[in-house]
């Protein structure tokens, strides 16, 4: 027989998933697609009633956004600049009526390549909050994500919140997709620049859809480092390496436009972050 549960403390979650599989419902945009007219084959955990899984929180080091957090709360949040491109991100997710519900952490446990919210939060250092009835760790975001639809979850642990460091510096967002809204992208960035005396003084860069996992790109975030925040910028991204992305062929874009495509992104967002706006955030 098939269970349904719907605690209303985390702590009675983390006691169910103890006791047993469970599938995780949160808002459930993902959730009622990937399960289609198909019977229902496994016990399901909706976490809709964790009110204290709701939320961003500030502490003296950290910004904590909570699991069940949802995209419109990202947007309307009063965040710092180096937030923006997450907020960018959190437009690009689905339409406003899927912003409303789809949550964060959902997001980063269905584990798709293209998760929209993955790049933004990767150039902020985030890690994740997993809990389970034993025990809390944290993993660096970097960490959880082990593939297309493969996280480090363990058996009865849930992820419960993102931890951000106070970041420094801006940032932005940039997605290429076949259409202006509700697409899945065919590559995406997020580029997070902090700048002292005009110049580049830390980088962070990261591009999701090209590769099994959004990567932070090593190679690019050195080429920026000691740059001054004009058109340099784009000359240094057009020929530094790229050896983190590994994209594939399908029927939104071959593996080689997908590589030239995102240098051009790249770009953009380097000079956005900068404070040197250029197009759409979306090119279509």
């Amino acid at each position: 027989m098939i269970r349904y549960a719907k605690p209303t403390t985390v702590d009675e979650a983390l006691a169910l998933l103890g006791g047993g599989a469970w599938r995780i419902l949160a808002g459930g945009t993902d959730f009622y697609p990937a399960q289609g007219s198909k019977p229902f084959r496994d016990n399901v955990l909706d976490i809709n009633g964790l009110t204290a899984l709701r939320g961003i929180a500030e502490t003296g080091s950290h910004w904590i956004i909570g699991a069940r957090t949802t995209w419109t709360d990202i947007i309307r949040h009063p965040l710092p600049p180096a937030f923006e491109a997450l907020k960018q991100a959190a437009r690009e997710v689905g339409s406003p009526q899927i912003q409303n519900v789809a949550s964060v952490a959902g997001n980063l446990c269905n584990a798709s390549p293209a998760a929209d919210g993955v790049p933004g939060l990767l150039v902020l250092d985030a890690e994740v909050e997993l809990r389970s009835a034993a025990a809390t760790r944290h993993l660096p975001l970097s960490a959880f994500i082990l593939g297309n639809r493969r996280t480090a979850l363990r058996p009865g642990e849930m992820l419960t919140a993102i931890h951000v460091p106070k970041p420094a510096g801006t940032s932005a967002f940039v997605k290429l997709g076949a259409r202006r809204y509700l697409v899945i992208s065919i590559a995406m960035v997020a580029v997070r620049l902090v700048a002292e005396n005009g110049t580049v003084a830390q980088a962070a860069v990261a591009v999701g859809s090209c590769s099994a996992v959004a990567r932070r790109l090593a190679g690019v975030e050195a080429a920026l480092r000691g740059l001054p925040l004009d058109a340099g910028l784009v000359a240094a991204v057009r020929s530094a390496p790229m050896a983190e992305l590994q994209p594939i062929a399908d029927v939104r874009g071959s593996a080689e436009y997908r590589l030239d495509a995102v240098r051009e992104i790249v770009a953009r967002a380097a000079l956005e972050a900068a404070g040197k706006p250029t197009d759409d955030k979306v090119a279509a």
